[in-house]
């Protein structure tokens, strides 16, 4: 069964790749070399600066996955194989894809600004403002609750952190080697590849043992700083590292699936509805949106592709590989968590004191999840167990573990410095209204240090709490949530602008944005109110923002509708 689904899912997505991923590029974007991108009409040399498209695809695709297209679909494992595999492929191929690719480009054509003020434009500027709030929220939800992940790893195996902060300096020569010497790119590349290896094995050999809080507080000052400092000096090095660390993690882990040759243990179905979020049954529909996020569609990919991507963007024939590609790939990424864990997660889990059966899977399961091993420690360990069971068991088990490891850490934190990027982008872009009212106020909150330091402040405070079950859901809520608008935005943006048909933008962004609303209403009707009880602080903060989003969200389809057919001044 391993070697059927990892073959199955090379074969459709390389196929839509070719077909569907083309005809967007050719017949709706109509993409050119002839048009200049922004990185060379808006060069700054902090945030627009041209990058290879290796390099680029490598940053993107580090930015965009984190830790969910992992933890994701390890907890909808609950619902069975099947419900969790066939929202990662339905995701990918109807949505996911399609929504990263046309807001890059989107944001190209808008000299890389970010898809709210798109939004401003296409649809009304009440529209593009509360897009941008909306936004505020999820940035801050994506920071506590990737926090939230990071400190479990990081106190769970101390060679992880180790290994991540030896990449780091390995980033720091690279990006010293590729723009400051102008070395070679191929040797450069030879010469990043052989740290990274050596990140890995000095990680496994030197591990670092802290509290969760002391990493969260380490969380905090880094995710500042790297935010604020010029692309090319980390993120652009740190992140190509980062494609050839999933580079060298899916190539062992497509081959392990292929060769191990193993039926799935796990259940394909358990219930409709067992314990995932809160503590609480919770309905597969339309709860699974909230659990499976980035592994197949997501929100935060339009902020990424227009807040940080677009400006790096080098042509526009890029920009496929760049945002199609890297959505299909962390499609294919998710379908190796999902092989690995229903191939030996319930043999793992068993091994762990859990009587587990087909019959109780979904709860003890769950139960599981919440537990020291938790959804990041049952996908290293499965994945782990997986490649042991192949003639590629000659790798040590425990550096397989790192390497499994630091996919999660190295996404999930790229995943925070970006999102604190995006956050300095929001916050002043939202502060405009203050330049011509009170300069003194929008220099100060628009400073590049203070910008970035305002929802770092928020977002590790959330992950402080420790209160992962709540923050995964609300994370996922406001993640889907901007995910539907973004669609909608976009389709928008190809029937007003670009003068083509958007029926295949509009109806599953319809369907999004049905489910999503539906989730959240269950989400803070059914989970929260249980929370505030057991974590006060936490569980008012999130039901806050969730009552804000959802009345946001309404302001913004009363506006879609209502400017649908609207035509644009030219």
């Amino acid at each position: 069964m391993t070697t059927i689904i990892v073959v199955l899912g090379i074969a459709v997505y390389v196929l839509l790749y070719i077909i569907y991923g083309k005809k967007l590029e050719r017949d709706v974007v109509k993409a050119s070399d002839e048009n200049d991108a922004p990185s060379k009409t808006m060069y700054d040399g902090v945030d627009y600066v041209p990058a290879k498209a290796p390099i680029l695809f490598g940053h993107h695709f580090a930015s965009i996955a984190g830790a969910a297209p992992i933890v994701g679909p390890v907890l909808a494992m609950a619902w069975g194989w099947v419900p969790a595999l066939a929202w990662v492929w339905f995701g990918n191929i109807f949505i996911g894809a399609v929504h990263d690719y046309l807001s890059l480009m989107a944001s190209v054509r808008y000299d890389g600004r970010s898809v709210q003020f798109v939004a401003s434009d296409v649809i009304t500027k009440r529209t593009g403002t509360t897009f941008y709030w909306l936004v505020f929220f999820l940035l801050i939800l994506i920071i506590g609750a990737f926090g939230a992940v990071l400190k479990g790893m990081f106190v769970g195996d101390g060679a992880v952190p180790s290994a991540y902060l030896l990449k780091l300096v390995a980033a720091l020569i690279l990006g010293v080697l590729m723009y400051r010497v102008k070395m070679n790119f191929v040797l450069a590349t030879i010469i990043g590849i052989i740290m990274l290896v050596g990140a890995i094995i000095g990680g496994y050999l030197f591990p670092i043992t802290a509290s969760g809080n002391l990493w969260l507080i380490v969380m905090f000052f880094y995710i500042i700083i790297a935010s604020a400092i010029p692309v090319n000096v980390l993120l652009q090095p740190r992140d190509y590292l980062n494609s050839w660390l999933l580079y060298i993690g899916l190539i062992i882990g497509a081959i392990a699936a292929v060769f191990s040759f193993g039926g799935f243990t796990a259940p394909a179905f358990t219930s409709f509805a067992p314990i995932v979020s809160g503590g609480k049954p919770s309905p597969f529909w339309p709860v699974i949106p909230l659990i499976i996020a980035c592994g197949s569609l997501s929100g935060f990919h339009a902020l990424v592709g227009s807040g940080t991507s677009s400006k790096q963007l080098e042509k526009e024939s890029h920009g496929l590989i760049v945002g199609y590609g890297s959505m299909l790939t962390e499609g294919f990424l998710s379908t190796i968590v999902i092989i690995s864990v229903a191939g030996y997660g319930m043999a793992l889990i068993q091994g762990a004191g859990k009587d587990l059966t087909a019959a109780n899977w979904g709860a003890v399961y769950a139960g599981a999840m919440n537990s020291s091993l938790g959804a990041a420690g049952t996908f290293t360990n499965s994945y782990a167990a997986m490649v042991a069971d192949t003639w590629l068991k000659f790798l040590p088990t425990e550096i397989v573990k790192v390497i499994a490891g630091m996919w999660v850490a190295s996404f999930a934190m790229t995943t925070l410095d970006t999102t604190n990027r995006l956050g300095r982008y929001t916050i002043s872009e939202l502060c405009l209204p203050f330049k011509d009212t009170n300069e003194g106020a929008y220099t100060f909150l628009t400073n590049r240090w203070i910008a970035s330091t305002i929802p770092a402040i928020i977002g590790i405070a959330l992950a402080w709490s420790g209160s992962f079950s709540i923050l995964w859901p609300s994370f996922g809520s406001a993640n889907q949530l901007i995910a539907s608008i973004s669609l909608l935005t976009a389709a928008a943006w190809v029937t007003k602008r670009l003068k083509t048909k958007a029926n295949m933008v509009l109806i599953p962004a319809y369907i999004l944005w049905i489910t999503v609303t539906a989730a959240i209403i269950w989400f803070s009707a059914v989970v929260l109110p249980g929370t505030i009880k057991s974590s006060p602080v936490t569980g008012i903060t999130v039901l806050v923002i969730e009552i804000i989003m959802l009345i946001m969200n309404f302001i913004f389809i009363i506006d879609f509708f209502k400017t649908k057919d609207t035509p644009l001044e030219s």
